[in-house]
């Protein structure tokens, strides 16, 4: 209903007195307020204004509209106050999901980051695994997800979403101490046929299976855990090895548990996941590039 420009003329209106005087303090000609004055008037239906000899009056509409015409240019003033912060990244929130593993090694090192350079965006943390971690991007309940794929599983992501790649996080197989394969540098997985395994998450396993099943065996899978403290310490117990991602032995290792690499390499890819149109969004892409350098410090982990 209103144009914000005619407020403001309007406001210096009542201010100053005149027309004449409300132009030279805007710096406008006399006929641009007249203008001006005209068309707020035909957008509210009704004058604003009387005139009684040489003298200006507001109407009762004025006097309504006069009241409110303060307030409607502190809000505004505001509202660009507060889109200049989101877009010069002096504030704005982001909300990240990311699997365990990601929450607790490259997530904080990407908020550490942020906290650094950009104290005033703010980043709300949730955790889930994928496929649920992408849907929540397009249901709108995250901003940014973390997710990983395996090279050879068929896995579709929606449509809606954009991936950035991050980096390969290379799996380890973890055995005993004691294990006679321990004192090796690396480990065929065919060599394992006869172990019993204790897996992980149902991607991570599905994975697992898909490997085992090309080199011709089926894995006797003794235990199934999402929790990648208890499968280090299944393992430390001898109750069986395991596959696990480097990222997890970043901040877990048992002391009674050795890692040695897979002979050839296996890798996930994590990824991050946005909806295109939230790339857009400086505080989403600077939290996207925080996250690519500090994925890029950890290739090949």
């Amino acid at each position: 209903m209103f144009d914000s420009r005619h407020i403001k003329t309007f406001h210096e209106v009542v201010r100053a007195g005149s027309y004449s005087a409300a132009a030279r303090s805007l710096g406008y000609t006399q006929p641009a307020i007249t203008q001006q004055m005209k068309a707020l008037e035909r957008s509210v239906g009704t004058p604003l204004f009387t005139r009684v000899g040489r003298a200006m009056r507001l109407t009762e509409a004025g006097e309504a509209l006069s009241r409110h015409a303060g307030i409607i240019l502190a809000d505004i003033s505001t509202a660009q106050q507060q889109m200049n912060a989101i877009t010069r990244l002096r504030s704005g929130r982001v909300r990240v999901c990311a699997f365990p593993s990601a929450n607790a090694t490259l997530i904080p090192e990407a908020l550490a980051m942020l906290a650094s350079g950009h104290p005033g965006v703010r980043v709300e943390l949730l955790e889930d695994e994928p496929p649920e971690s992408l849907r929540r991007v397009v249901r709108g309940e995250c901003d940014v997800t973390l997710a990983f794929t395996y090279p050879g599983l068929h896995e579709e992501v929606p449509d809606e979403l954009v991936e950035i790649p991050l980096m390969e996080d290379q799996l380890t197989v973890l055995m005993p101490s004691g294990h006679p394969m321990a004192r090796r540098r690396s480990v065929k997985l065919a060599e394992l046929a006869q172990e019993r395994w204790i897996a992980g998450c149902p991607r991570c396993r599905a994975n697992f299976l898909h490997e085992c099943a090309e080199l011709g065996f089926a894995p006797d899978i003794a235990f199934t855990t999402d929790d990648n403290l208890v499968v280090q310490s299944l393992v430390a117990e001898g109750l069986g090895v395991a596959m696990m991602p480097g990222l997890v032995l970043n901040f877990l290792c048992h002391r009674k548990v050795t890692g040695r690499a897979l002979d050839p390499a296996s890798r996930r890819q994590v990824s991050a996941y946005v909806l295109k149109d939230h790339l857009r969004i400086p505080a989403t892409a600077l939290v996207v590039d925080v996250l690519k350098s500090v994925a890029a410090n950890r290739v090949g982990c």
